[in-house]
């Protein structure tokens, strides 16, 4: 299969830590055609690194678009560029890898969802959590049934951003410490957690959520703390507290309670996902942490090439978006809102919620 020609818009740190690491171990996949940032000697030190010639650097995105030799643009902007240039790039009729979350609002992701429609092009999310090994294994364990019937599960992530902001980490850019965008680090942050809770668990019936607010731009709330249930009928809890530090180890991290046993991630990075049966026996199932961005590339390449279909479309994305909007909306009303429901849901009878689960589950392993 032919390598991808690959252009680049926004050369930062997203592209050097995350993107160009994956993009260098599927080298045999993809090649580097030509780059575009704001900043145009940005892109030239980038290009320079990569022995591009000079004449495939641009500042200006619209004039790269016009080249006929790009099979695909990963687009690496501030979140509230993220609609224009990803509608830039889908309505020249480019295939698309775009990162989380589509855009600032509902508007424009909806508006996004609308070209991915109308344009016969690919784009893939570049929710890289959907993607990483930890949240794939969880979810093949639990839909393999090695814990039983899913009762309810605590999701606690605990960031002190004032710290990272004063390194060089993705905090310390104004962008994010002075957001444009409504929600501030919980969109563009904590979208990362729900949109693997919604990847292991699906769809979400309805949230009901409360936040302690504080007057730091970059966060509306010092703590936010969410009641959630699914459509299969689990329940549980997430919170987000960017503003904390966990002081006792082991973390609350990810735990997930069964009928036969329990699974405990600590946290993201640690490489061992923890089962805990109820006859007393355990197990650690080893993964390799941070794989989610080799993971994506790797399905957009194959969805180019006709052999996978794309794991993360917009229409995927906007309900991670959704339901992130829909917790803070719960905040402000103090009500219950639903989320991937139109109208509350008949009370179904908690066999029926499972049947469903079953026959996701059965999809799945077959």
């Amino acid at each position: 299969m032919k390598r991808i020609r690959l252009a680049v818009i926004g050369t930062g740190m997203a592209w050097g830590k995350l993107h160009w690491p994956a993009i260098q171990e599927l080298s045999d996949r993809y090649e580097i055609v030509a780059v575009c940032n704001r900043t145009k000697s940005d892109a030239e030190n980038f290009a320079r690194q990569i022995n591009l010639d000079f004449k495939n650097v641009y500042d200006n995105h619209h004039e790269m678009l016009l080249r006929d030799d790009i099979d695909a643009v990963d687009v690496m902007v501030p979140i509230e560029q993220n609609y224009d240039i990803a509608a830039d790039v889908m309505k020249a009729n480019k295939n698309l890898i775009v990162e989380k979350p589509l855009s600032a609002t509902m508007e424009g992701a909806q508006s996004l969802v609308d070209l991915h429609r109308k344009h016969n092009v690919k784009v893939m999310v570049a929710e890289n959590y959907r993607y990483n090994e930890e949240i794939n294994k969880i979810r093949d364990i639990i839909y393999q049934g090695k814990i039983g019937q899913v009762v309810y599960f605590i999701s606690n992530n605990v960031v002190d951003f004032e710290t990272e902001l004063k390194k060089d980490t993705f905090a310390a850019k104004e962008w994010r410490q002075y957001p444009q965008f409504r929600g501030g680090m919980f969109l563009d942050a904590a979208i990362h957690d729900i949109a693997g809770m919604r990847h292991i668990f699906g769809a979400v019936e309805h949230v009901y959520a409360m936040g302690i607010p504080q007057q730091e731009a970059y966060n509306p709330y010092i703590s936010i703390n969410t009641q959630i249930k699914f459509k299969t009928g689990v329940i549980g809890q997430f919170s987000y507290f960017p503003d904390g530090k966990e002081t006792q180890a082991p973390l609350v991290g990810f735990r997930i309670f069964g009928m036969n046993g329990e699974i405990y991630l600590e946290e993201k990075t640690c490489g061992i996902i923890n089962i805990a049966y109820r006859d007393g026996s355990r197990e650690q199932i080893r993964y390799t942490p941070k794989r989610g961005y080799y993971n994506e590339l790797l399905n957009f390449y194959h969805a180019l090439n006709g052999t996978e279909e794309i794991s993360v479309t917009p229409e995927i994305e906007y309900g991670d978006m959704k339901m992130v909007f829909d917790i803070l909306q719960s905040i402000e009303n103090k009500k219950t809102v639903y989320v991937d429901t139109i109208e509350p849901s008949t009370h179904r009878p908690h066999e029926i919620y499972m049947h469903d689960y079953e026959v996701d589950r059965q999809k799945y392993l077959h």
